[in-house]
């Protein structure tokens, strides 16, 4: 393991200020709205602050204010910060992103999981926390090979807890990382003692009988299963023609700026907007890397993956009334072995961005039942 700095070279910076300044904007219809995809006017104002008042600098600064490392698992670079809480009990806990996200999601759980002593919380609750970037997003760099889908993101993250000395431990996630850390557990059961997700899709049995559930149940089950059958544009794409829309996004920064923006847009509660600092700091990590390409290749290798998951461990959930689909208690409850579930009022698929706090306080209610586990091992 390396330890890791970053050091973006000036002239990558001057290359992305000279691009945004000559953008080749489209036409839009009239009173289009977001019927059509990201308005021209939201998107020309988020390019316009990126270009004359953004400052990347800044940003660098705190991020390389945390430790960060990389190393090699399975032929892949893999980047991860790496906190050791202050507190010798504190419990490990691997935090994984999803798309368009990256480890820009967790900022703002790092001190006070961490740290809960400086943050008003109980010192009994802190973690050390592994935050890595996917292989193919980010910081690690484009994949190299074929088959990174999530249980080989998975396999290649207990490999990275092995490494760090971590014999027992929980991991968490939303989007791509809910999906993975169940994976995580269904491989290397014997250590991970939790799974806590923040996204769940919740499948009925062939025979399941619908009339079983409550209107809003229904409703919330209609909501996924058409979202499963009729995927949105993004991921038909990044499904199935990766290397294409690779060209667009690697070459265009308004273009990855717009693919990512979107669904910041469309997947957040309106009352807890990511910032605009802050979503730009997520677009950077791709466009800097030029991993739109890897990163769309997670949803390829995936989309070709068979079998369920299965989470043979304890699974925590929080819902959020703004995220893509919701999830089914009773569902849930026959299909895992569920035994923490909260609903939230606000925020969205965004959850560790948009209501940092009240995430937190669920991933420290779930992991208390296995404090006493972990201290032990």
């Amino acid at each position: 393991m390396q330890p890791f700095r970053i050091e973006i070279a000036q002239s990558a910076l001057d290359d992305l200020r000279d691009r945004l300044a000559r953008i080749r904007w489209p036409d839009e219809l009239p009173d289009a709205g977001w019927d059509y995809g990201v308005p021209l006017g939201y998107l020309k104002e988020l390019a316009e602050y990126w270009l004359h008042s953004y400052d990347w600098r800044k940003h660098e600064k705190r991020l390389n204010g945390l430790p960060q490392f990389t190393t090699t698992i399975d032929g892949a670079n893999v980047h991860f910060l790496h906190i050791r809480s202050p507190e010798k009990d504190a419990v490990p806990l691997i935090l994984t992103h999803g798309w368009p996200g990256s480890i820009i999601e967790f900022l703002d759980l790092i001190g006070p999981l961490s740290d809960p002593r400086s943050h008003g919380g109980d010192p009994a609750d802190a973690f050390h926390l592994v935050i890595p970037s996917i292989p193919g997003f980010g910081f690690s760099g484009p994949t190299l090979d074929k088959g990174w889908n999530m249980r080989r993101v998975a396999r290649a993250w207990a490999e990275l807890m092995s490494r760090l000395g971590y014999g027992c431990y929980g991991t968490q996630g939303g989007d791509w990382g809910a999906g993975i850390s169940r994976s995580l557990a269904e491989y290397d059961s014997e250590h991970v003692c939790g799974v806590h997700v923040n996204y769940l899709h919740t499948v009925p049995a062939e025979d399941f009988d619908p009339s079983e559930l409550s209107k809003e149940d229904r409703e919330r089950l209609e909501r996924a299963q058409s979202y499963r059958s009729a995927p949105a544009g993004y991921a038909r794409l990044q499904s199935t023609r990766p290397q294409t829309l690779s060209y667009a996004l690697t070459d265009s920064p308004v273009g990855q700026l717009a693919w990512i923006a979107e669904k910041f847009y469309e997947w957040t509660d309106p009352a807890c907007r990511v910032d605009a600092d802050r979503l730009l700091t997520n677009v950077m990590l791709y466009w800097l890397t030029a991993t739109a390409g890897s990163s769309a290749r997670l949803y390829y290798e995936s989309s070709k993956s068979k079998g369920p998951l299965r989470c043979p461990v304890p699974l925590g959930v929080s819902v959020l009334p703004y995220d893509l689909a919701l999830p089914v208690y009773s569902l849930a409850q026959r299909q895992h072995p569920l035994v923490h579930w909260t609903e939230f009022e606000h925020g969205g698929h965004f959850a560790a961005m948009e209501v940092p706090d009240l995430l937190v306080e669920d991933i420290r209610n779930f992991f208390k039942r296995f404090r006493h586990e972990l201290h032990r091992a």
